[in-house]
């Protein structure tokens, strides 16, 4: 037997509709804008995901081309390109300014390995000025990986407290509503409560995958980042060995 009190109850598919539906304007607009605010964190978690999973694949095609090398110019004069990959980005940086100092210019054509046998070695303070590119370099790649992320952040920090402002201001007008009715009954109490609530849940609806995209993001971009730093200390080191002049 089915108590006619729990007949009407929805269900838990339906609750949310119910909830949306006893919704004022405000309520609704604040689960408008969390809504909006969900699918512009997931847009940014998918781009971001798709761009370092391609990015971590090039990485390593252009880490095992540089190890097979035997010079630290043969990737760059033959103008192979590893895009998107960052750690290819702090190379060619890196490079063009030591042919600058090499050879006056960065440019690579039929000549350049010619050039290069017979260019003389560079001084300290030049070689400075490379490690200093690529320093710059690995800065700027690691903001270019992490933009876009401070909307993942509002998201994980701002929803919830709009979910908590549309509940509060639901709960409110649910007591308004029943001071003016004068019926202090559950039947005329929950439906408000019920529409109050539904701010809240949007708003941790929103919140929790940002969350986990947003750690899961930042930790990669970090280990990205040393990464980088590690290559560029270390690309730096071959090109001191090979082109630098010991003798100053």
């Amino acid at each position: 037997m089915i108590f006619p009190c729990l007949a009407e109850v929805p269900s838990a598919s339906g609750g949310l509709l119910y909830a949306f539906e006893h919704c004022d304007g405000a309520g609704k607009a604040i689960v408008f804008f969390l809504l909006l605010g969900s699918v512009f964190s997931w847009s940014v978690m998918y781009t971001k995901y798709m761009f370092i999973r391609q990015a971590k694949a090039q990485n390593a095609r252009f880490l095992q081309a540089y190890r097979q090398s035997r010079r630290p110019l043969e990737l760059f004069g033959s103008g192979r390109l590893y895009k998107p990959s960052p750690v290819a980005e702090v190379y060619q940086y890196g490079c063009r300014e030591l042919c600058f100092h090499l050879l006056g210019a960065s440019e690579v054509d039929e000549t350049f390995q010619a050039r290069l046998d017979v260019a003389e070695p560079i001084r300290p303070n030049a070689m400075a000025s490379v490690r200093s590119a690529m320093e710059q370099r690995v800065s700027e790649e690691a903001l270019k990986m992490e933009s876009q992320m401070i909307l993942l952040a509002t998201a994980v920090s701002g929803a919830p407290f709009l979910g908590l402002l549309g509940t509060v201001w639901g709960v409110m007008a649910a007591f308004t509503h029943v001071a003016q009715a004068g019926n202090a009954q559950l039947t005329t109490l929950a439906p408000g409560v019920s529409a109050a609530l539904l701010t809240t849940v949007t708003g941790l609806l929103v919140a929790i995958p940002a969350m986990f995209g947003y750690n899961f993001l930042l930790t990669t971009i970090r280990q990205m980042t040393v990464e980088m730093e590690n290559f560029a200390a270390a690309c730096a080191f071959d090109m001191e060995h090979k082109y630098l002049d010991q003798s100053k």
